[in-house]
């Protein structure tokens, strides 16, 4: 399987199956989790990152337990539209993972997406220790949140 567009990716997914989104980061990987007919995200996790082969394992194990069928990773792309190093190893990350693993992979653009959760926390008056805790899984839920919102849009 290849990294594929967004447009194709409801029909890549098996059937009973929900999606998952990512926001990698440095030190962290969020995770979310879509409902079985993809039309709200929830927050899931945050996994500790360490070495790709052991992030991998961790990752596959939350896909079985959860039955997904499909993931979306956040694109850092620039605010100019650029792709930078962040981009890069986001790909190299998806076509790592999809040598181990058999499943589609979309990359949705996820500029801003941390912003957005961080301003609608500190809003909401969460410390910043508990932000610190949950910003990751949040993101992913927020990038997960836009594919899906544009996977249900009205076709004319």
């Amino acid at each position: 399987m290849a990294i594929i567009d967004i447009d194709d990716l409801r029909q890549s997914v098996a059937k009973n199956t929900r999606l998952m989104g990512l926001d990698l980061g440095s030190k962290t990987i969020g995770l979310a989790i879509s409902d079985g007919a993809f039309h709200m995200s929830s927050p899931l996790d945050t996994i500790r990152r360490r070495k790709f082969t052991q992030d991998a394992i961790q990752l596959q194990a939350i896909i079985c337990e959860r039955q997904v069928g499909g993931l979306v990773l956040g694109l850092p792309i620039n605010m100019d539209g650029t792709e930078g190093p962040r981009c890069q190893s986001t790909r190299q990350f998806a076509a790592n993972f999809i040598e181990k693993y058999d499943i589609p992979i979309a990359l949705w653009d996820e500029r801003l997406s941390t912003a957005a959760v961080e301003r609608d926390l500190i809003a909401a008056d969460v410390s910043r220790a508990k932000r610190a805790e949950v910003i990751d899984q949040m993101a992913a839920s927020f990038i997960l949140q836009g594919a899906l919102d544009y996977l249900n849009k009205p076709t004319l």
